[in-house]
């Protein structure tokens, strides 16, 4: 047996890393060996074309572009690597150090497939890797959700987001049930309703109702220029018929990825196709926070009998109070309220709206475990708990809320 037929025969290469110096991304190269062994090779971005088009390229699953800031005035070239990557079916990750929000997001409107920061955390790009060549399974098409509203664009609807003033007042709660109780709120002619989930990194609303997340929500955030009536409610979940929900994007990304000027053109495409839009808001405050904010009719702030609280709210008072921002839209919630025999509590609550200079409008009671199961379980609490108190209260301000819009629109008609 002659030496040369001992030889092992090379692996294909089935990735490439692509950047201006590869040795700046010395953690990658590690994951990259540790996931692919020998059968990665490394470009530059001028070698990258060329090698594309070359008959070796065909066994390519996947490009991994690094980059940082100084890379940013490379931009065009990398979006030439993406197109070309795309059409001969290669997937792209991004791994990105530094590079603003609006250079990544220019870059996945190319047609990148996953971001990763640098530098990586711990068995990211393996899982990345996973995500980009797992084809995704195909999901049975639950009853609630074959069928869909038509997009209208003759509405006005009434914009009402709700935001947390710390984590666990039941911000998510009432936003998902508010929206349920207004979709159910006549028997004949329901109004339409949207809930839209604008915690792109930790949105809950799917779990509250059960509803998967999809790649369509991420896509139509990637372009809000190019979106009309009909993309925008192609994007939407809906829940037993009577309920349109955006959800959450799959996977994680940056709060900033999305502009004031992204979030106005959902805002408005939402208004116009339906009577409510409800809007689960993220924890923190971001960079659209206030166009969300300028274009609520009334935006519900969820609070608790607690120092977090009270700290949280004194200080987004005093936020929107120094930028001359519409502070008096905030209609403030308290979860978890005490008893109407709690001569103590009913107190503590005086006391609390008096030191912040705010007034509480709505009180809900402690619904207990049942409201935490229920979200659980991916029901409104309408469904299961109808008779729970904290049920209840929600369905009043629901009622509430209706009345007075029903009363305005007469007024105005």
């Amino acid at each position: 047996m002659s030496a040369a037929m001992l030889q092992p025969e090379p692996q294909p290469i089935t990735a490439c890393t692509v950047s201006r110096d590869v040795q700046n991304f010395d953690l990658l190269i590690e994951d990259m060996e540790t996931c692919l062994g020998e059968s990665w090779g490394d470009l530059g971005f001028d070698d990258a074309l060329p090698y594309l088009d070359q008959p070796e390229a065909s066994e390519l699953e996947f490009l991994a572009i690094a980059l940082d800031e100084e890379d940013e005035a490379d931009l065009t070239i990398i979006s030439e690597i993406i197109r070309a990557a795309k059409a001969r079916d290669i997937k792209v990750l991004l791994i990105a150090e530094d590079v603003s929000p609006a250079s990544l997001h220019g870059l996945l409107r190319e047609g990148g497939d996953e971001f990763v920061p640098y530098p990586l955390p711990e068995g990211e790009l393996a899982q990345a890797i996973d995500r980009v060549l797992t084809p995704p399974p195909a999901a049975p098409v639950a009853p609630e959700m074959q069928t869909k509203l038509k997009a209208t664009g003759d509405r006005n609807g009434v914009l009402i987001p709700v935001q947390g003033m710390s984590g666990g007042t039941g911000a998510t709660t009432l936003a998902v049930n508010l929206a349920w109780e207004l979709a159910n709120i006549e028997e004949d002619t329901s109004p339409r309703v949207c809930l839209i989930d604008l915690d792109f990194q930790f949105g809950s609303v799917s779990t509250y109702l059960d509803l998967p997340r999809r790649e369509a929500v991420f896509e139509m955030l990637q372009d809000t220029e190019a979106m009309d009536s009909e993309s925008f409610m192609h994007s939407l979940l809906t829940f037993e018929n009577k309920l349109q929900v955006l959800t959450a994007p799959t996977d994680l990304i940056p709060m900033d990825l999305v502009s004031p000027e992204d979030i106005d053109r959902i805002i408005e495409m939402a208004r116009t196709n339906f009577d409510y839009v409800i809007i689960d808001m993220p924890k923190t405050m971001v960079e659209w926070s206030e166009t969300v904010l300028n274009a609520a009719h009334v935006y519900f702030a969820t609070l608790e009998l607690d120092m977090r609280s009270a700290q949280n709210t004194l200080r987004i008072k005093r936020a929107l109070q120094s930028e001359q921002l519409p502070f008096e839209k905030l209609r403030f919630v308290l979860n978890r309220a005490p008893k109407f025999t709690d001569l103590n509590g009913k107190s503590r609550i005086k006391r609390l709206a008096e030191s912040l200079g705010i007034s509480i409008e709505v009180q809900l009671p402690d619904g207990g475990k049942p409201v935490s199961q229920n979200a659980d379980h991916g029901v409104p609490m309408a469904e299961a708990i109808p008779k729970n108190p904290m049920r209840k209260e929600i369905a009043k301000l629901a009622k509430s809320v209706h009345e007075v819009n029903v009363s305005d629109a007469a007024a105005t008609a």
